[in-house]
């Protein structure tokens, strides 16, 4: 693995220098997202009619395929269940990279945090400096918001920036790359 591939940079031009790897069935996964047309007729009675195909108690269709057992609650969503205190707040996604932070493997003098990441047995020291007036934006987001941390970056590396950034337990949740759904190459 590239040592710059667990962190989300830009160039000063806005040119993204990590490219996520493509994958050769991109276009096949695109193409069965797509949703079927329909008929007008079949749109109209699409709510009354009955799933056709069958299903034995073992998961396994009359046609031989299988379907996949549904997922425990736990797992299916990615956030948590919303608290008490936040369920009149809305929810505030908030990006880590180039937003809060500015992370670099290259030094960087007047840096905020340095964080050790390892990556394929050597550890990497990833320098970070927060964005002027993070502290005030992230407490007054928390004051106002559910909060939750968004990030393409890995959460071996972000998962300690944030423990280093947050110290009011602003996020009630962190999505890193690893809850991403790749599509065309990128996250």
């Amino acid at each position: 693995m590239d040592a710059t591939s667990i962190i989300t940079q830009v160039s000063r031009d806005d040119e993204q220098l990590n490219v996520y790897p493509s994958y050769p069935n991109d276009k096949d996964d695109v193409d069965r997202l797509k949703p079927q047309k329909r008929g007008f007729i079949q749109s109209l009675l699409c709510c009354w009619r009955r799933n056709r195909t069958k299903t034995n108690q073992n998961g396994t269709q009359i046609d031989g395929s299988t379907t996949p057992p549904p997922l425990p609650d736990q797992q299916r969503y990615l956030l948590p269940q919303v608290r008490l205190t936040d369920m009149h707040r809305k929810c505030m996604v908030i990006d880590l990279d180039e937003t809060l932070v500015h992370s670099s493997f290259k030094p960087i003098p007047n840096a905020d945090f340095i964080v050790p990441v390892e990556i394929d047995g050597t550890v990497h020291q990833v320098y970070v400096l927060k964005r002027p007036h993070v502290d005030e934006f992230l407490q007054k987001m928390g004051e106002l918001y559910e909060c939750v941390l968004f990030t393409a970056s890995l959460a071996k590396y972000a998962d300690p920036v944030a423990d280093l950034l947050d110290k009011w337990n602003v996020f009630r949740a962190r999505l890193f790359r690893e809850s991403c759904v790749y599509y065309r190459g990128s996250c």
